[in-house]
């Protein structure tokens, strides 16, 4: 149903001072930074090799301005969610109303570079609740114009996300609409007995969906949590954030083997993120 993850949203309330943070967390700059004038929003997008990273600005009225500000007056800046890529929205819509899901219609979006006034369109189609279940998710065809791709990139940088994390308190349900209905690879399914918690490893080009379960007694939901940004040489990106003024934890093995990680802890309008190298 879906060829990638298209691009995750950060909801922040300052998208100058949220730029230039990201910048010295990424070391590299943004490749759009523009408008949706019918939507009320700004954006600075940065790209990657396996996606696009979103912060999102309310900056006038207007739907899309009233989404953001709702997640800023409830939860504060942070990440929101994440936008699925497909090449054909109508066939996912026509086979989600299949499925008999409430969907609405397709709709058409535009965003307007202010560097040089470059314009991308695209086409919408957000997912019912029952799909999202707390998560800001909705699907994408783009239908005109590219981001430019980050060029010169230095070792220091990360080069793709590696995984985004969500915690659910409703594993099944999870993989009922991930694996079942998004048709999304579930490549782990475990209960890791020290945290005395489970976790799913979903696969989608090149980047993992890790999803961990914390059961409770409220109605199923899921809400997205934190990053894993993948870098080629880890103590080259140490030394940077640390020149830059960024908070970041000293190196050391991953839970994963053969991984080197550190975590981030200032800049990162309070998106919990993770660096980390693979060493095979």
């Amino acid at each position: 149903m879906f060829n990638q993850l298209d691009h995750l949203i950060v909801a922040v309330n300052d998208l100058q001072a949220a730029k230039n943070n990201y910048q010295k967390l990424f070391g590299l700059a943004p490749v759009w930074s523009g408008t949706h004038k019918e939507l009320g929003t700004s954006n600075s997008l940065f790209n990657f090799q396996n996606t696009y990273f979103e912060l999102l600005s309310p900056t006038s009225e207007g739907l899309g301005a009233d989404l953001i500000n709702h997640y800023l007056d409830t939860s504060g800046e942070g990440l929101i969610g994440m936008v699925f890529a497909t090449k054909n929205i109508v066939g996912v819509h026509n086979a989600l109303k299949g499925r008999e899901f409430l969907v609405g219609d397709i709709s058409d979006g535009e965003g307007i570079n202010s560097a040089d006034q470059r314009v991308r369109k695209w086409k919408n189609l957000f997912l019912p609740p029952e799909l999202t279940r707390g998560i800001f998710s909705f699907v994408i065809e783009h239908t005109d114009g590219n981001l430019p791709e980050t060029k010169n990139l230095e070792a220091s940088s990360p080069h793709k996300l590696d995984h985004v994390v969500i915690n659910t308190n409703d594993a099944d349900g999870f993989i009922e609409i991930y694996k079942d209905i998004f048709d999304i690879r579930l490549a782990l399914d475990k209960t890791i007995e020290h945290w005395q918690k489970r976790m799913l490893f979903f696969r989608l080009n090149q980047t993992t969906i890790e999803v961990i379960e914390q059961q409770d007694d409220l109605p199923p939901s899921d809400k997205m949590w934190g990053l894993a940004w993948a870098v080629k040489d880890i103590e080259k990106a140490h030394q940077r954030l640390l020149d830059e003024g960024v908070k970041v934890t000293p190196i050391q093995k991953g839970v994963k083997e053969k991984t080197l990680v550190a975590t981030i802890k200032s800049h990162t309008q309070n998106v919990p993120t993770l660096l980390i190298q693979h060493l095979d």
